[in-house]
């Protein structure tokens, strides 16, 4: 994928599904060393898909982020060990209440490369058995990333107040804070 070449020297970027890209925007954002965090869509067969396509679960993408990223500071094996934790890698087709193919588990590689180093990382997560069930996440390589609407943008920083945010979003960036304290981009007073 010639997108992930055309990245400025010293970035490099990672596509990730783990549910809700609100969820996984807000909870990668925290992270030291995470330059950019993009919603969108990537895995389907329709062209510039919307939101409400791809809510239907007939067009095969999946709701991911574009995450571009410092790898001195973090490197792309250690962003998928914390992507492997901060969503439920188990569940086919589904995170909590959100079902449907838009919310599996997936990462888009850009290149060989972070096709081997992502199966390495899921193995060893597996190995690890850091969950309970067999992980079901899909490894495949990046044909097209679309980029979501912009309400979607910062949607959890913008809406904190919100249903889903307050009772879905907001313990999963708590969660992350306890647990990746010495990680985040920023002290948490």
């Amino acid at each position: 994928m010639d997108e992930a070449t055309r990245m400025p020297p010293g970035q490099d970027v990672a596509y990730l599904g783990g549910g809700c890209f609100w969820c996984t925007e807000a909870m990668l954002k925290e992270l030291r060393g995470i330059l950019g965090v993009v919603p969108g869509y990537a895995g389907g067969t329709l062209a510039d898909p919307t939101y409400e396509q791809v809510c239907s679960g007939r067009t095969g993408h999946a709701e991911v982020v574009r995450v571009a990223f410092d790898p001195a500071i973090l490197s792309y094996a250690d962003l998928l060990r914390i992507f492997f934790t901060i969503h439920d890698p188990t569940t086919p087709d589904r995170q909590g209440a959100d079902i449907g193919p838009q919310y599996r588990s997936v990462i888009f590689t850009a290149t060989p490369e972070q096709a081997r180093t992502a199966r390495a990382v899921r193995d060893q997560v597996a190995a690890e058995r850091l969950w309970p069930d067999p992980i079901v996440t899909e490894i495949q390589p990046l044909d097209r990333f679309y980029e979501a609407e912009s309400y979607h943008h910062d949607y959890f920083a913008k809406h904190p107040e919100r249903g889903y945010c307050a009772a879905v979003i907001a313990p999963k960036v708590a969660k992350l804070r306890r647990t990746y304290m010495s990680r985040l981009a920023r002290a948490q007073g």
